[in-house]
């Protein structure tokens, strides 16, 4: 899904990746990109935890637009130094941090496509304004550094909210400590969209079953089942199994995780129904989000990733409901 992002999948991602720059704070960021000597544009969707007044800790996910023969995303992790100056109303802050890329190119030999994956740098600079209502304004300056691969720079403008009130102006300094799991056990049925990253997109419907369950104050783990549809080169479907990075906020009715893990699937040809051994284990990383609507009952949204060696990865696109006990 890297050449359409459905605004389905942008607010997921917002929801989810609610873990990355300072603390507790979630931002969405665009603006324009170069690079190859070609002109794109590039969003990012990050979540900010501090760790000390001048220290901060961010989980990223970027998408680098269309360079041509590209299409460009992936997460990153940053650690950033930060200087708050103005009674703590404006900071400016450094990051750097490894980056897992997905790409998909256009083939060497013509028509085709292949899904690559690789590992870069992420070097930003931002300068942020904290209002008095949780919300910041940012400007940020991204310069993604591949070892094999084109290297861009995008400047991006974007806006925050502190999931976490601050005690006092600007960001706080560390996250709020836990007491207790996030999640006890929990079972979701979702339905949604795959969509095929290749150069066209094309879609398919999705459905999963899903069973979480909280291991500590801040991973769950979850197992289930997930049908990728049909019409698709990559019809799947098959048994999942992930760790999570879990948060909850707002008087613990949202909850916010990003979870990577092994998805076990059948993958059938294109001309039989029989399924074959192709790509049978692939990888996944997904981002969730869920609000508790009663004590037993939420809604959940999720954005899988499938990461495959074979140039069939995909984005599934997943809402439904969710009851905990």
């Amino acid at each position: 899904m890297r050449n359409k992002r459905p605004l389905f999948g942008t607010m997921v991602v917002l929801i989810a990746v609610c873990s990355s720059a300072s603390a507790q704070e979630i931002g969405l960021y665009a603006g324009p990109l170069a690079g190859a000597g070609q002109n794109s544009y590039s969003w990012a969707i990050d979540y900010t935890e501090g760790f000390g007044r001048y220290f901060a800790g961010s989980i990223t996910w970027l998408n680098e637009g269309h360079i041509p023969g590209h299409h460009r995303d992936g997460q990153a992790a940053q650690a950033w130094f930060r200087l708050p100056v103005a009674n703590q109303r404006v900071v400016f802050a450094l990051g750097a941090g490894p980056y897992r890329y997905f790409d998909t190119e256009a083939a060497a030999e013509g028509d085709g496509y292949s899904n690559t994956h690789g590992w870069g740098v992420l070097y930003s600079a931002r300068a942020s304004w904290y209002t008095s209502h949780r919300w910041t304004a940012n400007l940020q300056l991204n310069r993604v550094q591949l070892w094999h691969g084109t290297s861009t720079t995008a400047v991006l403008v974007g806006i925050g909210y502190q999931l976490d009130g601050p005690d006092e102006p600007g960001p706080r300094d560390f996250a709020i400590p836990r007491l207790y799991n996030v999640t006890n056990n929990e079972i979701s049925l979702m339905a949604g969209e795959t969509i095929l990253n290749s150069l066209q997109s094309p879609t398919s419907i999705a459905e999963s079953f899903e069973y979480r369950r909280g291991l500590t104050k801040f991973i769950d783990a979850t197992v289930g089942y997930l049908h990728e549809g049909n019409g698709l080169l990559a019809r799947r479907d098959g048994l999942t199994a992930q760790l999570w990075l879990t948060r909850a906020f707002l008087n613990e009715r949202l909850t916010l995780g990003i979870g990577a893990g092994v998805y076990a699937a059948i993958h059938h040809d294109d001309d039989s129904e029989r399924p074959s051994g192709d790509g049978i284990l692939s990888g996944l990383v997904s981002v969730s989000g869920s609000y508790r609507l009663t004590s037993h009952w939420a809604a959940r949204v999720t954005w899988n990733r499938v990461v495959t060696r074979y140039s069939r990865d995909t984005d599934v696109l997943l809402g439904g409901v969710s009851y905990r006990f």
